[in-house]
């Protein structure tokens, strides 16, 4: 029977955890347990930085970004020696278990204090990569590509009237869901990310002719590119550079940045976080250990923590053959 329970946010901040937060506070009170989350990720629980949270903490915080409870990455869990005194602390603390919002290295975290602790961990999905596997979507995901959706939108406005080609940089890191998605929703006329092949510097064939032959449909008009983060060495900015010299037409990059992981959640963020938060406190009551909860065809359920670092997950095929079709017409 557990009675405390530890959570914590850790890694990239992605707009939903406070939401997440939120229901496991109010689920946790409705069973009579307590939590106690901890600042600023795993740092926080190294050096017993946290707080009692009680409902009256988390009320109206589901509209907010960011976290409540701070994030951050932490050094310290790459050896064991942090790993078991994270664990001593959590045994110190008599906490029965540890709920840990984040993504891959955020696991990772988990994993390695897990050997060394007597209690249960569950790890709950917050990243805007949405690049977890078991589950379709993280937290954060939908938040992240309206607010690409917003930029790319008025980025084609200034396109349009200067008939210029705008490289959009978004972030991913490994993955191009955020990526393939804002780009076709935005109607973008190129997409570059990792699964569509590596660019090269000085082979940039593939990203010329499909421009060349949009210019010789529709005359000088405004193109719009949406790159992956560490597409092309150098960067976006420097692709740009590239593109212009080989066209002899001003290419102009611009690069989201974090602009992606902040802002307000939207609708969908703040009910898939709801419902992951509160089915981790349920399962934690059933004895769930090592997991990580999810949504699967909108059905919550559990999945291998050890497992949900494989990077098996592959962005929409259907997208990515109708994508590289348009492109190559």
């Amino acid at each position: 029977m557990i009675k405390r329970i530890g959570v914590l946010t850790s890694g990239g901040d992605a707009p939903g955890m406070n939401a997440c937060i939120r229901a496991v506070v109010l689920t946790a009170s409705a069973y009579n347990l307590d939590v106690v989350g901890f600042h600023h990720g795993f740092n926080g629980l190294l050096v017993e930085d946290y707080q009692t949270l009680l409902p009256q903490h988390v009320q109206h915080i589901i509209q907010h970004g960011g976290t409540i409870l701070k994030s951050a990455r932490c050094k310290e869990l790459h050896t064991e020696q942090g790993a078991k005194q994270a664990a001593a602390i959590l045994h110190k603390l008599q906490l029965d278990a540890l709920l840990v919002i984040g993504g891959d290295g955020s696991f990772r975290g988990a994993l390695a204090i897990a050997p060394h602790y007597h209690g249960q961990v569950l790890g709950i999905p917050g990243t805007i990569d949405n690049d977890i596997d078991g589950t379709d979507f993280s937290i954060g995901f939908a938040t992240a590509i309206d607010t690409a959706l917003d930029a790319i939108d008025k980025i084609r406005d200034t396109a349009d009237a200067f008939e210029r080609i705008f490289l959009v940089e978004l972030m991913g890191r490994h993955s191009g869901y955020i990526t393939l998605s804002a780009g076709i929703a935005a109607g973008a006329e190129q997409i570059i990310c990792p699964e569509f092949g590596p660019v090269k510097k000085g082979e940039l064939a593939s990203i010329l002719g499909p421009i060349q032959h949009a210019q010789l449909l529709r005359g000088k008009t405004s193109y719009i590119i949406v790159v992956a983060e560490n597409s092309y060495p150098g960067g976006t900015t420097a692709l740009a550079e590239d593109l212009s010299a080989e066209l002899g037409t001003e290419c102009r990059a611009c690069i989201l940045g974090h602009i992606q992981r902040g802002g307000k959640p939207v609708g969908a963020d703040r009910i898939l976080a709801t419902k992951l938060g509160a089915y981790a406190v349920e399962q934690l009551k059933k004895g769930a250990h090592l997991k990580m909860v999810g949504e699967i065809n909108q059905q919550a359920a559990l999945y291998p923590l050890v497992k949900s670092n494989d990077k098996k997950k592959q962005i929409d095929p259907y997208l990515v053959r109708w994508q590289q079709k348009i492109a190559s017409d």
